[in-house]
């Protein structure tokens, strides 16, 4: 097996020679920056999911109609597709731990400003703020398990899961929806907190593997702690420039990328049509108060948790199969050459049964509730379950499909988690604007029909780039 199959190091140098490694971060160093990041990134997820319990009492509380609180959801996803473009850009040129140290401190600010706020406008508006503020922190995550993370190692590190409407419905219920936001604000501040003194920074573009000298500034305020170059060390350095959002379209524009983007988009519509239905359904068909209302979101959390136990193995052990009966080693430290490798096939191998069995359980979920909203039987057990395999196998999705989008764009993986962004968030925004008006007019069973075959649709799409993608891809690298 040549030098250049399991490390990506020229065939010229000298068999000897030991390749660098990816990252000088140890497996510990890399578990506590990613529990960093994935903290961080959870409040993107949350400050969306946590709001949804809610949104009843919100309604209440500035007199208006439960359609302009939704409006409040839909600015903040049209506000999310676009702003991540800048901030994903910026954390790949200027370094990851300013930019979280700016987007956390403004988004502390802004929680604290919400729950002040004493009209619908200036809730609206706080929202757009908070969309700002705190939707890029998803996409710098995937910047930093890319920093750190080999490509043999990345399906373990890339696997998450949010739990956020748990305490939405128990804060909503309990004490108002005021302290959902102080909620925020306090648990924002606690990583901001732990960031500062804990996140070293990892931007390849600024310090390597890890081995460069940062900026002063960039540095960690206790010395020693994941500190692996000395005073002597050669510096960053970085050629500053403008952040470019023009960047993630370029990235969207390239075939590969746009389908499997496409094809995640649709997947991300699903849970947001749960999320936004879920606690109006059960509390008119169920008679459920506001705290109950809260734990009908539990399941799927936990499906998503249970799928954490085992995804990243299943994604990581795919790999390593794949590239077995390629005959090419796999490399965890150096890392592996992924330009002539078809990563489309080795990722998406795993991805078709999860996908099915969504498709048949987000039906099932519909007809359930339909048949409830007839017939006034069916125990809420059913809905319940059918949520915890649909949270199960999408955690999977989501995981494959990350976790391929970096891999496709290692070289930009902030800016095309960005690009992503731009792409899920609008189809998730159109949802959310017209999922009332489809349950209204098709049917609670028909509407979530409809989500089911969203997710066929995307199967096909991802069908598409295991074909297609890798020349698509390799056509790019050569032009």
């Amino acid at each position: 097996m040549s030098t250049k199959e399991s490390t990506g190091a020229p065939t010229s140098e000298a068999p000897n020679a030991q390749p660098p490694a990816y990252s000088v971060f140890t497996p510990v160093e890399k578990r506590i920056i990613v529990a960093l990041v994935a903290y961080a990134a959870w409040f993107s997820t949350l400050t969306g999911y946590i709001y949804y319990p809610a949104i009843h009492q919100l309604a209440e509380t500035f007199s208006v109609p439960v359609e302009k609180i939704n409006l409040t959801v839909t600015t903040y996803m049209a506000v999310a597709t676009i702003a991540p473009t800048l901030v994903g850009d910026t954390a790949d040129v200027l370094g990851r731990r300013p930019v979280y140290v700016v987007l956390l401190s403004l988004y502390i600010g802004v929680n604290i400003a919400i729950v002040l706020a004493d009209s619908y406008a200036g809730l609206l508006g706080l929202r757009v703020v908070q969309a700002l503020a705190i939707s890029g922190t998803f996409s710098i995550a995937y910047g930093v398990i890319t920093d750190v993370a080999s490509p043999a190692e990345r399906g373990s590190i890339t696997t998450a899961a949010s739990i956020g409407p748990i305490f939405g419905g128990t804060l909503s219920y309990a004490a108002g929806w005021q302290w959902i936001f102080w909620f925020l604000s306090i648990a924002a501040a606690s990583c901001l907190s732990i960031m500062v003194f804990f996140l070293p920074e990892t931007s390849r573009s600024v310090v390597g593997n890890g081995s460069l000298k940062p900026f002063k500034y960039w540095r960690l305020p206790l010395p020693k702690i994941m500190c692996h170059w000395t005073d002597s060390a050669d510096s960053a350095t970085v050629r500053w420039r403008v952040p470019n959002p023009l960047k993630s379209l370029k990235i969207i524009a390239r075939k590969d990328n746009a389908v499997i983007m496409l094809a995640g988009g649709l997947l991300y519509v699903i849970p947001t049509c749960i999320y936004t239905a879920l606690s109006i359904l059960f509390i008119d068909l169920y008679k459920l108060n506001q705290w109950q209302a809260g734990l009908t979101y539990l399941p799927f959390g936990l499906g998503g948790v249970a799928s954490t136990l085992f995804s990243g193995r299943l994604i990581d052990h795919a790999y390593w199969n794949f590239r077995l009966k390629k005959g090419l080693s796999t490399d965890r430290i150096a890392g592996d050459d992924l330009d002539d490798f078809p990563i489309e096939r080795a990722r998406l191998c795993v991805v078709w049964a999860p996908m099915l069995v969504t498709a048949c359980s987000v039906m099932a979920f519909g007809w359930v509730l339909d048949r409830r909203q007839l017939t006034k039987i069916q125990h809420i057990a059913i809905p319940l379950c059918l949520q915890f395999i649909t949270g199960l196998c999408m955690q999977i999705e989501f995981s494959v499909y990350n976790t391929l989008l970096v891999d496709k764009n290692y070289r930009n993986p902030a800016a095309a988690q960005a690009s992503s962004n731009i792409v899920r968030c609008s189809l998730a925004a159109i949802a959310v604007t017209f999922i009332q008006d489809l349950i209204d007019s098709m049917g609670i069973g028909w509407t979530f029909t409809f989500l089911g075959g969203l997710c066929l649709v995307a199967m096909g799409l991802f069908g598409v780039d295991f074909f297609k993608g890798t020349s698509w891809r390799q056509k790019h690298i050569a032009s």
